[in-house]
Formats: C-alpha cells, sequence, structure tokens
C-alpha cells in the first residue's frame, strides 16, 4: 500500500476517534500556550496543567512575567522536569517579548524559534494552534507511530516531519497532529503493545515491524528488573 493511500486510511479512522481534539494544554492566550508547551517538554501535559494556574495567576502576560524573579518562576513550576532551566528561559523570553515585540507572541515561525527555550516544535505548536498556520508539530508519540505505521523512515523527527506533510493534506495538519497524540496515548502505547490488535497498527504495520517489536518486547521482559 503506498504511503498516500495509507495516510487516507488513517486519517479516516482517526476522524472517527477524535472528531474535534482538544489541545491537551490548559492556556488562553498565544502567551500562556507558548508557556505552557516550553514547560511541558520532559514533563506530562498533566503535570503543566497542574502548575501553571498558579503561574498565571501571578503572570498572565509578558510584562507581569518579566517582572517576576526566576526564583519566583521556579517556585511555581519546581515540579516539572528541567524546572531551574525552564524558569530562566521563561523569564528571559518574556523580557524579549515586551523589549522587541511590545509584550505581544509574534506570528512568525522564526521570531518564536529565536526566543530563549523555544524549538521548532514548540513554534510550529504556537503557530498552529494559536495562529491557525498549518503546521504538523511532531513529539515522540507521532515520531514513533508514524514509523510504527510506515509513513517514515523515523532517522529523525525533521524527517518524520517532512514525510508527514507530504502524506496528509495541508489542511489537516495542525488536526491530525493532535489526534496522533491522543491515539498514542490511549491505544498505542511504546511498549508491550499487541499491534496485531491496534486499530491501526495490525493494519498499517508490517509484519517485520511487528516482529521486531516483539522480539524487542519479550527481550525486555527477560531482563532483571534493575537494567530496565
Amino acid at each position: 500500500m503506498k504511503r498516500s493511500d495509507k495516510a487516507r486510511r488513517i486519517l479516516e479512522q482517526l476522524e472517527e476517534l477524535y472528531p474535534n481534539p482538544p489541545i491537551p494544554l490548559d492556556h488562553t492566550d498565544p502567551f500562556t500556550l507558548l508557556v505552557a508547551v516550553l514547560l511541558s517538554a520532559q514533563t506530562t501535559d498533566l503535570r503543566v496543567n497542574i502548575v501553571t494556574p498558579g503561574l498565571f495567576a501571578k503572570a498572565p502576560d509578558p510584562f507581569a512575567m518579566a517582572k517576576l524573579s526566576v526564583d519566583d518562576i521556579l517556585a511555581e513550576i519546581r515540579t516539572c522536569g528541567l524546572a531551574p532551566t525552564k524558569a530562566k528561559n521563561i523569564r528571559r523570553l518574556a523580557e524579549i517579548l515586551v523589549e522587541d515585540h511590545g509584550g505581544e507572541v509574534p506570528g512568525s515561525l522564526e521570531d518564536l524559534e529565536a526566543l530563549p527555550g523555544v524549538g521548532h516544535k514548540t513554534a510550529s505548536v504556537v503557530m498552529a494552534q494559536s495562529f491557525g498556520v498549518p503546521a504538523f508539530p511532531v513529539d515522540t508519540h507521532i515520531h514513533r507511530l508514524a514509523a510504527r505505521w510506515g509513513l517514515s523512515g523515523g532517522q529523525s523527527v525533521e524527517r518524520t516531519e517532512k514525510d508527514l506533510k507530504a502524506v496528509f493534506p495541508e489542511d489537516t495538519w495542525s488536526k491530525v497532529h493532535l489526534q496522533i497524540i491522543f491515539f498514542g496515548r490511549e491505544h498505542c502505547p511504546a511498549r508491550y503493545h499487541d499491534l496485531s490488535s491496534c486499530p491501526i497498527c495490525s493494519w498499517a504495520a508490517t509484519k517485520k515491524r511487528m516482529d521486531e517489536e516483539r522480539r524487542r518486547d519479550q527481550a525486555a521482559k527477560k531482563r532483571p528488573a534493575k537494567s530496565r
């Protein structure tokens, strides 16, 4: 089956499962979304949604955030991974937004990626969800499922993004990226997953891929618990 035909069938299934996927991170505007996505690196969305209400109560916009000390920000986000670095980045990011952008989040991928702590994926999420610009942010769920489904070779997230943009219509990118994330979380875990019973993997994954993952999981189960 061609990648384009496979993508079309996958999209149909995802539409049935998630016709209106919500944005997992709680936010009220481009600034709060930007900060929330920045915080989500190596941290669950659930944890981000727990810490951001306190942070945004103190600083709901770049002007207020720039006035907080790094320690003030750190106190609110301490339970997030890489919190000290994120606290420094959030404060400097707010300062730059005030100094260079009039306190507004720029609607340019290039300007967003120039902000401290903001990589391509974070910038793409903001462009897609806040500004309605088609983008296909690739997180760990999307990267592994694209490889699992044979839509990308999976050598890098950059390659995966390029491959997925080639097989899904541009007007679906922002939505399908959310649909794949939810599918990965709810139906398609990374480990100990029976691909043959998965609604998509059962027909999209090759026999070679199924055998590889089965052998990997069996080997992992045989290893001593401490080495897992």
